[in-house]
């Protein structure tokens, strides 16, 4: 067995014993509102409905390339923390799915479109809460100063997340966005948590402050280019490949950058944009009409950009033993999502 793969059963253990708290005769069913969003239970359960725990994979990766700079030592230790980012993670996506009026989450009905939004928006919170009561069992492994460090690194991450959501939530009105103002929205949004697990998976595989801020870097660079290669994909790429419609972007409006380079020219793009919301009927022309006007050439320069940059913040750190190999081997798959 590769150590992904026993890391990933060893993360699913962990999220379904930290979830189980709600497992008494008065919440059962609160309980399988949670179990359904993350893709256990329920029509459609299984690996697909429950997605690739990317994040996990990384803190514990990262953990174990780091530790004494060996490379795979005592990484279990660290699966409560792993288990910890990855219920952020989906709690944001539960109240991102109300706030966005989103009916699919792959390709499965939403929390709140089953138990309604109000209940949803408690089973969101039971997902932070959880989150919160993982992360301190790290005191049964690790000095209580580091328990500390990594509580904060995570609740400060979560203050981030909130941020980068205003942000996307207050650019829905706004007529006047530069493509500068897509950096701080996507930092909050994307890559806050992704360098939270790689510095948190850093500072508990024992590595000195200057390394942990190196694979911190590292998960900064890496949120930033996977969600511009969304913003590509969600717009150029292959519906068959990524599962997901090339019309809903331009059709929902989203500011992604690929958009907002086009706005920037105020060229025939930027004219239909003005004028109200894009039909179906128009996308495959508009995509066309965007990439002549920059809009391509602008987002995949980016994306190359912020993917030399994770590279290099990744070989600096020099993870090592076949966890570092792993890393990688996540890293360039995740960073060649467009190619």
């Amino acid at each position: 067995m590769t150590i992904q793969k026993e890391m990933f059963q060893a993360v699913e253990s962990e999220l379904q014993k930290q979830i189980a708290r709600l497992d008494q005769p008065r919440t059962q069913i609160f309980q399988e509102m949670l179990t359904y969003h993350m893709g256990w239970t329920g029509e459609g359960a299984g690996a697909e409905a429950a997605g690739k725990r990317i994040r996990p994979l990384l803190l514990l990766l990262t953990a174990a390339s780091a530790e004494g700079n060996q490379g795979n030592s005592d990484w279990q230790n660290a699966t409560p923390a792993a288990a910890a980012v990855e219920l952020i993670h989906n709690f944001s996506l539960v109240h991102d799915d109300i706030q966005d009026n989103s009916d699919k989450r792959r390709g499965r009905s939403t929390v709140w479109v089953k138990w309604g939004a109000p209940m949803a928006i408690n089973a969101g919170d039971a997902l932070f809460v959880i989150a919160n009561q993982a992360i301190l069992e790290l005191v049964n492994t690790y000095p209580a100063n580091i328990v500390v460090q990594a509580s904060t690194i995570l609740n400060n991450t979560c203050l981030d997340l909130t941020r980068g959501q205003y942000l996307d939530m207050s650019y829905e009105e706004r007529k006047d966005l530069k493509t500068d103002d897509y950096w701080p929205m996507v930092s909050g949004k994307t890559a806050a948590l992704l360098s939270a697990c790689t510095h948190i998976g850093a500072l508990l595989g024992g590595a000195d402050e200057r390394t942990q801020e190196t694979y911190r870097s590292f998960g900064h660079y890496l949120g930033l280019a996977f969600q511009v290669q969304d913003d590509i994909l969600g717009i150029w790429g292959n519906e068959s490949v990524t599962g997901k419609s090339t019309a809903s972007d331009l059709v929902e409006g989203k500011n992604s950058l690929p958009v907002l380079a086009g706005l920037s020219r105020n060229g025939k793009f930027a004219n239909r944009w003005a004028e109200g919301p894009i039909q179906p009927n128009e996308v495959a022309d508009l995509a066309s009409l965007l990439a002549t006007e920059g809009g391509y050439d602008t987002a995949y320069e980016a994306a190359k950009s912020m993917t030399d940059l994770a590279l290099r913040s990744l070989q600096e750190a020099d993870p090592q033993g076949e966890a570092g190999q792993a890393l990688f081997e996540l890293a360039d798959k995740l960073l060649k999502r467009n190619q």
